[in-house]
């Protein structure tokens, strides 16, 4: 068993919105071809940054700054590969000709999480903690097309950054929070 508490991260959760409906109308190789096509490219934006993939679900995608090495500019690194992942797919729909009927919605949260590798067979790296459920709900809870941050991720957000608040939303398990929107 590996175990690592790290005290201060970011994480991100992508999800491809209108995916699910999209893929009826798919033969199973495009299917694979297209979701293939977006992650690689997240792939390639989260090495640029030095960030590390953690697990693709579905079609959600799951990263982190300052995890297993530390990364002084985790916040804006995380936030950087958001923004570029929400112009990656806007790009890979537009090529394809799906248009507006493919986008992402984003949800990104940071303070600390416990990571390691767990289990006998298909090991992998994972993350829990407070920090994950948060960017998930963030992601969940968020809009088509939107990158939603925490108050506490949009604080440590430096200049060249631009955020809204979206205002003060009801998150399922963990009540009122306030959120903020990436512009």
């Amino acid at each position: 068993m590996i175990a690592e508490r790290h005290d201060d991260v970011t994480v991100l959760f992508a999800d491809i919105v209108g995916f699910t409906e999209l893929a009826r109308g798919m033969d199973a190789g495009e299917l694979v071809g297209l979701l293939d096509e977006i992650f690689a490219s997240f792939d390639t934006l989260v090495e640029a940054e030095g960030l590390e993939k953690i697990k693709t679900i579905g079609d959600s995608y799951m990263a982190v700054g300052g995890v297993p090495e530390p990364l002084t500019d985790h916040v804006a690194a995380v936030t950087r590969t958001a923004v570029a992942m929400r112009r990656e797919v806007a790009t890979i729909a537009s090529r394809r000709g799906i248009g507006e009927a493919l986008a992402i919605r984003v949800g990104i949260d940071t303070g600390p999480v416990v990571a390691g590798v767990i289990g006998r067979r298909k090991f992998i790296y994972d993350l829990w903690g407070d920090t994950v459920n948060t960017a998930s709900r963030m992601e969940s809870h968020g809009l088509p097309g939107a990158i939603q941050i925490t108050a506490r991720t949009a604080e440590r957000l430096q200049d060249g950054f631009l955020t809204r608040p979206r205002g003060v939303i009801e998150i399922k398990g963990m009540g009122a929070m306030e959120t903020f929107l990436l512009e």
